[in-house]
């Protein structure tokens, strides 16, 4: 999970990126619906999927010219529980190994 982890920061490192994701909660859109909320080339937007989806942070699939985004909710809430236990559960007091 380690290398997953590394690119699923990477990825959300960037305010473009975390936008985008927040965009995906309400639903798929294409890259033309999101390509709309910024101010930046195509092929910006296009590394900023890519790097999206290398996190597996989101999906693709095409619709004849149409390519639509979603939010790989599997992934960002497994994403969410690793970082909710590395900052611990409240439950482990002091510096000692968690069995």
């Amino acid at each position: 999970m380690v290398m997953g982890n590394n690119r699923a920061f990477k990825a959300l490192a960037d305010p473009t990126r975390r936008s985008i994701l927040d965009l995906l909660r309400h639903g798929e859109k294409t890259a033309g619906e999101l390509a709309k909320y910024f101010d930046m080339t195509k092929p910006s937007m296009s590394h900023h999927f890519s790097v999206l989806q290398e996190a597996d942070l989101i999906t693709r699939r095409r619709d004849g010219q149409q390519i639509w985004y979603e939010l790989n909710t599997t992934v960002v809430q497994d994403f969410v529980a690793w970082a909710m236990h590395l900052m611990g559960d409240g439950k482990r007091k002091g510096g000692g190994k968690q069995a």
